[in-house]
């Protein structure tokens, strides 16, 4: 999800990475922060060469997301997480890099304030999908989504699953199994690149990914599987029982419920907007 942080009465766009719990920070609006240059996409261009001929990882770790620019178009811009970032400051000569320092504590301090009270976190999430448009019975299914992820995630913990390529590989099996789709596929499907699969579902595709991801969790209670390949046979499972739901509700309304829909027309993200829906699948 985006936000604006605020330094210095300046703008640095922002979004949460939910996946990896941490923040990504727009290199130019940083590099605008603490160098006051007049044309920073330029100044980080130079740098970035730099640092790429120096071998810096910065450069390796950094990647392209889509956000809304100053002309109010949303362009794929450049971004860090907390530590790159932190590493990306060391190479600014800068009488703000300090100061900058202790704005980054107190971003993260905000996050910890969240995981000690979640309803904040909830708030904010709330606030911030209502900024963009999104309808609100959505946003009640979207906050749903969210909890059941989080303790899929939390079981997966417990089981011994701990590097991300893994739970990545265990999503890819669960949303293979209930929407016949890898997650790439599914995000081509949609039109999408690096933006949050989720958040461009519409509420069924989220009810159904959501049933996956509640009973893997809790056949993965039950089974409690101790090697990767059995975490992969239980989210196969999981994702088998969401798969049946879809198939019937399929058969009554006779069409897919796998939608190439997106945010782009969040409008049509809401099942009561079927109609809607139906037509611009048609076309």
């Amino acid at each position: 999800m985006s936000n604006i942080k605020i330094f210095e009465d300046k703008k640095i766009r922002t979004e949460w990475n939910e996946e990896k719990e941490d923040w990504w920070f727009s290199v130019v609006d940083v590099i605008e922060v603490l160098t006051n240059s007049v044309d920073p996409t330029a100044y980080w261009r130079k740098l970035k060469q730099r640092l790429k001929d120096e071998g810096n990882e910065t450069v390796t770790n950094c990647h392209a997301l889509k956000m809304i620019a100053k002309d109010g178009k949303s362009r794929l811009t450049d971004v860090v997480n907390t530590r790159d970032l932190l590493r990306l400051i060391q190479s600014i000569p800068s009488s703000k890099a300090e100061p900058f320092k202790m704005w980054l504590a107190q971003v993260g301090s905000e996050r910890l304030d969240e995981i000690a009270d979640p309803q904040k976190a909830i708030d904010r999430a709330i606030a911030t999908y209502r900024e963009k448009g999104y309808p609100e019975d959505w946003i009640t299914q979207r906050m749903m989504t969210i909890k059941t992820r989080k303790e899929l995630t939390a079981e997966w913990q417990d089981r011994g699953i701990t590097q991300e390529k893994d739970y990545a590989i265990l999503t890819n099996e669960m949303t293979k199994a209930w929407s016949g789709l890898s997650v790439q596929e599914y995000k081509q499907l949609k039109g999408l690149k690096k933006e949050n699969l989720r958040d461009n579902m519409t509420d069924i595709e989220l009810v159904l990914n959501m049933l996956a991801e509640v009973s893997t969790t809790a056949i993965s209670k039950q089974q409690q599987p101790q090697t990767f390949n059995e975490n992969k046979k239980v989210a196969k499972e999981g994702g088998q029982i969401a798969k049946n739901a879809r198939t019937d509700i399929e058969n009554k309304l006779g069409r897919s419920i796998v939608s190439p829909i997106n945010a782009n027309t969040k409008e049509l993200l809401n099942t009561k907007n079927s109609k809607l829906l139906s037509d611009n699948e048609d076309k």
